[in-house]
């Protein structure tokens, strides 16, 4: 379901003429506010070990809970993609970011409650001042390092996710030969 579906009343007057204008909005008829339905930012982290492996968590909740997935989450008001990277980052692997380069974004659509939520997911790549203090924490039930050659994009539960990760292994690939 469309999130802007749920929306039955003008937020500013409490109007129930407040009607679909767009793909992406609704307009009250009663006070003319608009509502847009932006996509909500997330962020997603590569992180290699000095073995060139790469950092790899097992879900512990819906949505796709038990597969796999890459460090990250959504950003908190007021916090930057960078600052929301870092901290997702420590919150899920308990590893301490040291520097950040943004590499692309990827739009998706995250199923949340019986409601699809879309998002713009921004990829980074990350390094971390130690990478054997790795230890599972909030959304993430396993860590791992995973040699490169040895990643099944299909494993990987987020669309979003298993297509920036394509996107990344063939950049590096390329970037090899």
């Amino acid at each position: 379901m469309n999130l802007l579906d749920k929306f039955k009343y003008c937020p500013v007057c409490g109007s129930s003429h407040f009607d679909k204008n767009s793909v992406k909005s609704k307009k009250c008829t009663n006070c003319s506010f608009e509502y847009f339905m932006n996509p909500a930012a997330a962020v997603v982290a590569f992180i290699t070990n000095s073995k060139g492996e790469l950092l790899i968590e097992r879900r512990k909740n819906e949505p796709a809970k038990g597969t796999l997935d890459l460090p990250g989450g959504f950003a908190d008001t007021l916090e930057t993609a960078e600052e929301s990277v870092v901290r997702e980052v420590k919150e899920e692997t308990g590893l301490v970011v040291s520097s950040v380069k943004y590499l692309f974004s990827l739009p998706n659509i995250y199923r949340y409650s019986g409601l699809d939520v879309q998002t713009l997911d921004m990829f980074y790549e990350c390094t971390v001042e130690d990478s054997t203090q790795l230890q599972a924490g909030d959304d993430a039930s396993e860590c791992m390092w995973v040699d490169l050659k040895d990643i099944h994009t299909e494993q990987f539960g987020l669309r979003s996710v298993r297509q920036g990760l394509y996107d990344y292994l063939k950049a590096r690939q390329k970037d090899s030969l």
